[in-house]
Order: structure tokens, then sequence, then C-alpha cells
């Protein structure tokens, strides 16, 4: 009797000692985080990513887990991150985001609103006697990294139809590789002129970084459908409704340390429809 009871016990035990591994196994399981990438349109340093914070801090208790915020070096390498699913969920531009579905089916999610009529802007040094498009003609021409939509696709195509090729209109242009640089390179007058994103150009000047009597606004292109968060296509529909319901849910006055970071004031879904004309422009553009 007394043998059988101890075996009894000892089962017991082995059976309680089994069901906490499974436990701890499934709470791990739960703890891995969702990997989040960012194209590093304001630049890719260990300051922009301590600036996200407070985003990185709203995702991880919106989802309930921990969330990893992660920029990659280059909008490219932000591209193949989410093809060889080193990045769970991303932010894109519109030809990165092309790209990614194109490459590798990335699932659209989420967008600001702002980005179903996005605009960038082509500014000048305020030396440079650079009042429209005519006159960058000679000039030294900056535009951001190569994938970039609103600093380079869409500026490109409007220098291309205002019968200024990059190749042969200007004295000089080059890649700076984000809007930020583009921004400082037009106001030192490194470069004459530059196009870039209209929301990091706006936050640049509100926050005193590029110091608005350097630089001029003096075009502004048709409207385009611009950045858009999507995500590996493989992740499950639990995460991307979970992620996708995260961003729909942010709201002004109550999340506004995050919507500054994201430079935004409301997230509407997103459709790879809407992506039709970007794809169609890189496509001319020899980009795609």
């Amino acid at each position: 009797m007394f043998e059988t009871m101890k075996l009894l016990r000892s089962l017991g035990a082995t059976l309680i000692a089994g069901a906490a591994l499974s436990l701890a196994a499934c709470s791990a399981q739960e703890e891995e985080p969702l990997r989040v990438g960012m194209i590093p349109d304001a630049g890719a340093t260990q300051v922009s990513i301590e600036e996200k914070a407070p985003l990185q801090s709203y995702l991880s208790d919106k989802l309930g887990r921990p969330v990893e915020l992660i920029i990659p070096t280059n909008y490219n390498a932000t591209v193949e991150a989410i093809g060889n699913g080193s990045l769970d969920i991303a932010y894109f531009g519109g030809l990165t985001y092309v790209k990614a579905h194109e490459r590798y089916g990335a699932i659209p999610l989420v967008q600001r609103e702002i980005d179903r009529q996005f605009h960038s802007l082509f500014i000048a040094h305020a030396g440079s006697g650079i009042g429209k498009l005519a006159d960058l003609k000679g000039k030294t021409f900056c535009f951001g990294d190569i994938n970039s939509t609103s600093g380079h696709l869409m500026p490109r195509l409007i220098l291309k139809d205002a019968g200024l090729p990059a190749e042969t209109a200007f004295a000089e242009f080059r890649h700076t590789g984000s809007h930020p640089a583009t921004a400082q390179a037009v106001a030192s007058g490194a470069c004459d002129a530059g196009a870039l994103d209209e929301t990091v150009f706006r936050q640049l000047v509100e926050e005193g970084k590029v110091p608005a009597e350097k630089v001029t606004v003096f075009h502004t292109s048709p409207p385009f459908t611009d950045y858009v968060w999507a995500a590996r296509r493989d992740l499950s529909e639990k995460d991307r409704e979970a992620f996708s319901q995260a961003l729909l849910a942010l709201q002004p006055g109550q999340d506004d340390a995050v919507l500054e970071i994201l430079r935004g004031e409301k997230f509407v879904p997103a459709e790879n429809g809407s992506y039709a004309d970007v794809e169609k422009v890189a496509k001319e553009l020899d980009l795609l």
C-alpha cells in the first residue's frame, strides 16, 4: 500500500512538472516579439529608434506582447527583410511596398488617411534664384533614397514630364539617402534644390532642424498614394488584424505622442489596388 501511494505521488509530480514545462513553453511562445520595421525615411540611427519608443510601447500594450522596432539601413533592406522573414510587419513607402508585394507577396494592412492623397515638395536654397521647375536647368539637385516614392520616384516623373530629365538637365544630381538629409543639403546650399516628403519637411521646419529662412517651397506635386504598413505573406491573420486594429484605434488628443512619430492623425485600411499608379510610374522609369 505504501509503495502504491509513493508511486502515485511520484507520477503526480511528474505530470505537474510536465504541465509546468508545457505552460512555460506556451508562455515563451507568446512572449516572442513581433518584429516591426520602418524604412529609414528620417534616417537609420539609434537616436531615431529611441525617438520612436512611444510607438513601440503603444504597440506592445495594444498587442499584449513584446514588439521589437527595427530600422534597416536603407529602403531596399526593408523590402528584403520582409522577404526573408526577419521582419513580420514593415512601414513602406509606395514604391518599396510595390516591390515587397511583387517580389514577396507582402500584404497591405493600414495607412494614414493622408497617404491616399500625398505630395512631394520641391524645395530650393533661399539664395539659388529658383522659383519654378524651369529654373532647375543647370543647377544641382538632391533626391532622397533611390527607392523613395516622394523623394525620388514621383519627383523624377515630374521632372521628366517638364522636359528636365535628371541625366541631362542638372549640373549634378545625387541621392542623399533620406528626406532630412535632402532638406539639410538644400538648406546648407550643398544642393541648389531637392524633393522630399511633405510631412517630413514640415516637421523639420517646425522643430527648427531646418531653418525656414534658408529654404523655399517652389513646387508641389499632384497627389499620389504613398506610405503603408504591410505584413509578410505568411504572418497569421490574427496578428495582421491585431496590428491593424492597434493603428486604427489611434485618437488625436489621446495618442498624440504616437501620432506625432507617425506624422498623421488618422489611419484607414489599405488596399493593394491603390498602388496601381505607383507601379505604373515605377515601370515607366525602370525602377521596378
